[in-house]
This record gives structure tokens, C-alpha cells and sequence, in this order.
């Protein structure tokens, strides 16, 4: 088993991202639209919690970790009145490839995307299961026969594994789902109140998330950082990135640069169509 540099697992993380997240695009809103979904975020949970069944609202936000008090019961169950889980498998894995088709134009159909998914599946199939239960709900779906869906399909594995694990690390640094998304807007330096995720909650409640971070030395008196709050960030990611490394430990050195290599023109171009 090969142990890579935290910095290309990292890395690793960065090509993933805009690949995967192809299916929160319009494209793939407009197919849970179409079939009676009211607005974004019932498609939103109705496609990403579809590996967990009809799971309970408490359980989905538990896994999901990072939403805010109550936002979850707003579409689960509501969203299953209307589709199966497994409609909804079905609906976002074929919006989220169209979706993608589109970002990435010719290089959909290029050799190095079947490649880099070769190798990008062993690494999505080769961690371990316990304490990553999105990542075991995914792992038990079929994998697309068709390539583009099919890099889809095991780039989201790899993101909702790391995502398991960022959320242990959260959690192992006494932070909270809502604190999470407060973290996340200073690292990218925006007020806590700017950050999308956050921003539309009452101002009380989000000013209390705030004040909670300030009383224990993480935020300052602006709402910026302090140097304990950067470096328990630091921390966090440090220890996602460990979390993550063991579904790339079957690469070898040299496949895991071929795979970031493979990886890089389609998350640059599936990037820059959204930005």
C-alpha cells in the first residue's frame, strides 16, 4: 500500500470537486424541476440522501452534518410524497452526467476521461466503509456503464468519502455543522453573513454561531479570524486530508500522478464553464 504527500491528496480534492459537483448545476435542477420538485433544495436532498433510502429527516441531517437546525425537515420526507430514492438515483445520475457532458465539451469523449476514471474507480472502491455512511450509500449503487456519468459517479464517491471524514474532523474539534459553514466564509475571506450557505438564516441565530465561535477565542471582535481559530482550521483540513489518503492508497505514486494528470484539463474546463 502506497502512502502519498498530504499535499497531493489535497490536491486530489481539488480535481474532484468541480467534476462532482456537476450535479448541484442547473441542468440537473431543472430534471427534479420537471417532476414536481418545488424549488433547489428539494432536489438538492432528495438526490444527495437518495443512497440512504427514506431515511428520517434527523438521520439525514446527521449525515449531511452541516445544515442548519430544521432545514433538512423542509424537504425530507416531503420530497419522497413525490419520488423514490431510487427515481431519484436514477434522475440525478442522468442530470448530473448532461450536466457535465456540457461543461467539458470534447474531452467527454476523449481517452485519457475513460483512463483517469479507470483508475479513479480503484481508488473509490478501495477504502474502508466504517464511520463513512454516504460514502458506504454510494458505494452500494451500480456504477454507470456510460463514461461520463461513469467519472460522475466515482468522482462523487471520492468527495462524499472525504466529505465523511471532514465531518469526523469537525467533530473531533468540537465544531458544528453551522460553525462549519462560518470556518469556511473567514478562510475564504467573507463575513460570515456574505457566505451563501449561512447567509439566510435569521440574524440572531447566525449572530449567536458567531458570538459562540468569539467565546472560545476562534473568531475576533471584527468576526475575522484569530490565530487560534486559523490554525484550529489548519488543523481540521490537515486531518480531512489523513482521513482521505487511504482511497488512494492502492495507486501507486506514478497512477496517482497519471490520475491528477488525466483529472486536471476536465475539472479545469468543468470549473471554468461555471466561473
Amino acid at each position: 500500500m502506497q502512502q502519498h504527500p498530504q499535499a497531493k491528496i489535497r490536491h486530489m480534492a481539488e480535481l474532484v470537486e468541480p467534476i462532482a459537483t456537476a450535479t448541484f448545476s442547473e441542468v440537473a435542477n431543472e430534471a427534479f424541476l420537471a417532476v414536481g420538485m418545488r424549488n433547489y433544495w428539494d432536489g438538492y436532498f432528495a438526490g444527495r440522501a437518495a443512497p440512504l433510502g427514506t431515511a428520517p429527516s434527523e438521520v439525514v441531517h446527521a449525515v449531511f452534518y452541516n445544515f442548519a437546525d430544521g432545514e433538512v425537515a423542509r424537504h425530507i420526507p416531503w420530497v419522497w410524497g413525490k419520488i423514490t430514492p431510487q427515481e431519484a438515483i436514477t434522475l440525478r445520475e442522468r442530470g448530473s452526467a448532461a450536466a457535465l457532458r456540457q461543461m467539458i465539451g470534447e474531452l467527454a469523449d476523449s481517452p485519457g476521461l475513460v483512463r483517469a476514471t479507470d483508475l479513479a474507480i480503484r481508488a473509490a472502491f478501495s477504502a474502508p466503509t466504517e464511520g463513512r455512511p454516504l460514502y458506504a450509500g454510494l458505494r452500494a449503487l451500480d456504477v454507470p456503464e456510460e463514461p461520463v456519468a461513469r467519472l460522475w459517479h466515482v468522482a462523487t464517491l471520492l468527495r462524499e468519502h472525504r466529505g465523511d471524514g471532514h465531518n469526523a474532523a469537525l467533530l473531533a474539534h468540537g465544531i458544528g455543522g453551522t460553525e462549519a459553514h462560518v470556518l469556511m466564509a473567514l478562510s475564504l475571506g467573507m463575513r460570515a453573513e456574505e457566505f451563501g450557505r449561512v447567509h439566510h438564516l435569521p440574524k440572531a441565530q447566525l449572530a449567536a454561531v458567531v458570538d459562540g465561535l468569539r467565546d472560545r477565542g476562534l473568531v475576533d471582535a471584527a468576526g475575522g479570524f484569530t490565530p487560534a481559530g486559523r490554525e484550529t482550521k489548519q488543523r481540521i483540513e490537515a486531518l480531512t486530508d489523513d482521513l482521505a489518503a487511504p482511497a488512494y492508497d492502492v495507486l501507486s505514486a506514478d497512477e496517482l500522478d497519471e490520475l491528477a494528470a488525466g483529472l486536471q484539463p476536465i475539472a479545469a474546463a468543468a470549473w471554468a464553464f461555471d466561473n
